[in-house]
């Protein structure tokens, strides 16, 4: 269960503080799906980062499963991220001198010793690229692919670790109608 309770964000500015966010407040549960609309500049992706762990709250709580990503040191705190949580980037953040396959496997690398195995990962990579419509690209280089095509290879990699939590920036923004259904 993902839980924000009472989130504010602000950054200071020569002017004083920027308030982006006030008094966020949600509780997801396993299967639950949601989204965050606004116009742009109005938070979004502060939010986002801030329920993923890559960015802390001013003020508030968030928790999964009990636990805040915060109370960790850097180190655990991106150990957490990489066992609980997938993202997909409005950019893609995909690494321009590794292969599809191997941006998809990024995940795994960061994996603690024993969790996971190097033949299955590959495997589910395959699979999980196969369903989201890329099974004949997974030796190109993110250079050689359509927006549309980065955006699915993006989607793959965070399902790779099969997260708890799927938190996605605009993850069909590129994508046509098609490709967009096969993702969803």
């Amino acid at each position: 269960m993902l839980i924000a309770k009472d989130i504010t964000k602000s950054y200071p500015t020569p002017r004083g503080q920027l308030s982006i966010l006030s008094g966020i407040s949600l509780t997801l549960t396993r299967g639950d799906a949601i989204a965050i609309m606004g116009p742009s500049g109005s938070g979004k992706s502060t939010l986002l980062y801030i329920l993923g762990g890559l960015e802390p709250p001013t003020a508030g709580v968030v928790t999964l499963d009990g636990q805040s990503p915060f109370d960790f040191g850097e180190r655990e705190q991106a150990a957490f991220r990489n066992k609980h949580i997938g993202f997909v980037f409005q950019d893609h953040s995909l690494l321009p001198q590794c292969s599809v396959l191997e941006n998809v496997l990024t995940p795994t690398l960061a994996a603690p010793e024993g969790d996971g195995n190097p033949a299955d990962d590959e495997r589910r990579a395959r699979e999980i690229l196969d369903q989201v419509g890329l099974k004949d690209r997974l030796d190109h280089r993110p250079g050689e692919l359509s927006g549309g095509e980065k955006q699915r290879a993006a989607v793959a990699r965070a399902l790779i670790r099969n997260p708890s939590v799927l938190l996605c920036d605009e993850p069909t923004g590129n994508l046509d109608r098609t490709s967009g259904a096969a993702v969803a």
